[in-house]
């Protein structure tokens, strides 16, 4: 049975598909049944679905695919699975596993939390993956982030003792959400010995961002 777990009711994102190419609607016809996965068809055995057991990372909401294309290739020993919504970016992420001929990733087009609720087991994943959520900047969108405790607590659930928790953000006040669910949370510990965000070199493009006032935040857990 699937492991239960928090009922949906507000979805943390919206569909704004935007153009979708050609190339990326063909992709869905031709490479969904090599690299995707079905949530309709249930829990997901990962073993059967990599054909080995090794570590296990799930990147929620990977946009265009830039970051989980580079950490496949970077670590080939490893399996990697994607949740997106956005169809132009996982057609372009399809592209690029079939031209990269990376074989260590899985896709699923759906929402992320139904997917953790009903198809993946608990105890499975080694990391978890959440870089620039939707940070629905006006208060009264504020219910519709994702990061919440209810949200946290089932990650917890399905990530390994010992599993990694990575979030970035660069909405200032999403920022100190996310750090105030995450360190009132009994079973995630922050990685920092201060309680508070993350360091780390920003990269070419958080540079940008930097230039421009918008500053990123990096945060780190660890499963108790």
């Amino acid at each position: 049975m699937p492991a239960a777990g928090p009922q949906r009711t507000i979805r943390s994102f919206v569909l704004r598909q935007g153009r979708i190419t050609r190339g990326q609607r063909a992709a869905f016809t031709k490479l969904m049944p090599r690299y995707g996965l079905n949530p309709a068809h249930g829990p997901f055995d990962f073993i059967s679905v990599f054909g080995r057991a090794v570590r296990r990372t799930l990147e929620i909401g990977f946009g265009n695919g830039e970051a989980l294309v580079a950490l496949a290739r970077a670590h080939p020993e490893e399996d990697f699975l994607g949740i997106e919504v956005h169809r132009p970016g996982i057609g372009r992420l399809l592209l690029a596993l079939d031209t990269k001929k990376l074989t260590n990733v899985r896709v699923v087009c759906a929402d992320a939390v139904e997917v953790l609720q009903r198809c993946v087991p608990d105890a499975s994943l080694d990391a978890v993956l959440l870089f620039f959520p939707d940070p629905w900047p006006k208060k009264r969108h504020h219910k519709r982030r994702l990061v919440q405790a209810e949200f946290i607590a089932l990650l917890a659930q399905k990530l390994k003792s010992g599993g990694r928790l990575q979030l970035a953000t660069d909405w200032p006040d999403y920022a100190a959400h996310m750090l105030a669910v995450l360190n009132s949370s009994r079973v995630f510990s922050n990685c920092t010995t201060d309680g508070g965000y993350t360091p780390r070199p920003p990269t070419k493009f958080e540079r940008r961002g930097l230039a421009l006032g918008h500053p990123v935040c990096d945060l780190e857990f660890v499963r108790r």
